[in-house]
């Protein structure tokens, strides 16, 4: 692991876990309502949320380069994510207490700006921003966090998703180049 100036004694695997869980956070909401364009912009919106984190959590950020994304369907990719966003709430809360909320408002303020790129909060875009809360710990964003958006009222129910692609590749919510 390298040199932590903030002496948080993350594991190599924790520090690949929190990074994973929270570059993993950000393409959950992109994909939620996917489109081309709208994948570029989401992108750098997530990305200038982290750029923007306190220097704690820029550190958890960056250390070791780019996560290596898990793979597996969709929803096996979804489980994966919203799971280690809580165990890396769990390993923060443990060795890192000063940065865990840090890190919770950041990916929340992530999730918010991802979702709001590209014309508005989508139902879908809403409904993946509150199973991120809860895989955080659940409860409402500090002020200046995530609560940048108004839950949305139940609406009918969505249409259909379309048939999936073949999601078990390399290309399976692949957030590497955002």
């Amino acid at each position: 692991m390298t040199e932590n100036t903030n002496a948080v004694a993350l594991t190599d695997d924790e520090q690949d876990m929190v990074r994973r869980s929270a570059f993993g956070a950000i393409a959950l909401v992109s994909q939620a309502d996917p489109g081309f364009f709208a994948m570029f912009k989401e992108s750098m919106a997530g990305s200038k949320a982290f750029q923007e984190a306190p220097a704690g959590v820029q550190e958890l950020l960056r250390e070791g380069g780019l996560p290596t994304p898990p793979t597996g369907s969709r929803e096996e990719v979804q489980q994966t994510v919203l799971s280690e966003l809580g165990q890396s709430m769990q390993v923060l809360q443990a060795k890192a207490p000063q940065q865990a909320a840090g890190y919770r408002d950041v990916i929340l303020a992530a999730a918010d700006r991802v979702a709001n790129a590209s014309d508005g909060v989508a139902p879908e875009e809403q409904a993946m921003i509150e199973q991120i809360r809860g895989a955080l710990g659940g409860g409402a964003a500090a002020p200046g966090g995530a609560a940048g958006t108004t839950p949305q009222a139940p609406t009918a129910p969505s249409a259909p998703q379309q048939p999936a692609q073949d999601q078990s590749g390399p290309g399976a919510l692949d957030y590497r180049n955002g």
